[in-house]
């Protein structure tokens, strides 16, 4: 009888236990250095989203100033860049497509006319958590 057709033979036993708890330790270690390097770059991608946001934001503010004469107020809002403000006759927006984006934490943007850092308006994002100042992704995300 030769060795390749036995019973018992390795090609039809499969893995043991203890190649398979190898694999497995092998495969979490590589998870655990793999892992905090990705969850950094998403971090990084939602502050680099929040300023484009803000870009975007800032050039929809102008163009609503140019035809208008002003910013919206503060009451306004943001709101006045995709809804005509009661008695706004210059008004010719939407000048957003998609409606006014919440912050890539889901929270809406702040805005506040005059602004209070230098500019005619303040536009800022509280950052990851949701609180003023911050490091890291928790910083705040601003146009000033």
């Amino acid at each position: 009888m030769n060795g390749r057709h036995q019973v018992g033979s390795r090609a039809s036993r499969g893995f043991t236990l203890l190649e398979l708890l190898v694999v497995m330790v092998i495969i979490g270690l590589l998870a655990g250095f793999v892992a905090p390097r990705y969850f950094a770059q998403v971090g990084k991608s939602q502050v680099k989203v929040a300023k484009a946001q803000i870009d975007a934001l800032d050039k929809a503010l102008d163009q609503f100033r140019l035809d208008v004469g002003r910013y919206p107020t503060t009451e306004e809002g943001l709101q006045a860049l995709v809804a005509q403000p009661s008695g706004e006759q210059a008004w010719a927006g939407p000048y957003l497509k998609k409606g006014v984006p919440a912050d890539p934490w889901g929270r809406p943007y702040l805005y506040q006319q005059p602004g209070t850092h230098g500019g005619d308006f303040d536009l800022l994002s509280y950052g990851k958590d949701g609180r003023a100042g911050g490091t890291g992704e928790d910083a705040d995300v601003t146009n000033w």
